[in-house]
């Protein structure tokens, strides 16, 4: 499995016995459902290998205790540590209308009401406490609040999204 076929499922942080198994931060905002996975690709230095999964529940807020097959004890488990994990793009509901993907999005065009087109979204900048849209626009970084008032429509055909951005905000990156 390739990496670009995959979506950033969350990080192994810890060891959580010494019987293998783990504790990973999970990138979602409903842990529940990855509680039945079956199997999960951890990203090492020789590229993604799946690990199939023994046993896989909730730990404390945003952490799943996962237990995979062959991996036994705490030396096995602290080779994973800081290990990335991913599962196929494929296994994704669609999502419809202003509804998408952070990494959905990357590479569409960012199309203005008054302004036209303001540029390509680079990447989705979810580290602070509103997400930001990465906008280039000729080599200058734009950044814009993802928000839904903001959105007007997303056309996943022609790889657009339609906004609707505030008076004066492009100013502040194109002054």
């Amino acid at each position: 499995m390739k990496k670009e076929d995959c979506f950033y499922l969350g990080t192994i942080v810890g060891k959580f016995s010494f019987k293998g198994a783990l504790l990973a931060k999970i990138e979602s905002d409903d842990l529940e459902e990855y509680t039945q996975m079956e199997s999960v690709f951890v990203e090492t230095p020789t590229g993604l290998i799946p690990f199939f999964i023994e046993n896989c529940q909730l730990h404390k807020s945003r952490l799943l205790r996962i237990k995979f097959e062959g991996v036994d004890t705490e030396s096995d488990a602290e080779q994973l540590l800081k290990c990335e994990l991913y599962l196929p793009l494929d296994i994704l509901p669609k999502l419809t209308g202003k509804q998408f993907y952070y990494h959905e999005v990357t590479g569409f065009e960012v199309i203005d009401d008054q302004k036209g087109t303001i540029g390509t979204v680079k990447q989705i900048n979810d580290m602070g406490p509103q997400p930001l849209f990465v906008i280039d626009q000729h080599g200058t970084e734009i950044l814009v609040p993802l928000h839904d008032d903001l959105i007007k429509k997303i056309d996943r055909k022609k790889t657009t999204i339609h906004m609707q951005l505030p008076e004066g905000l492009l100013d502040l990156f194109l002054s």
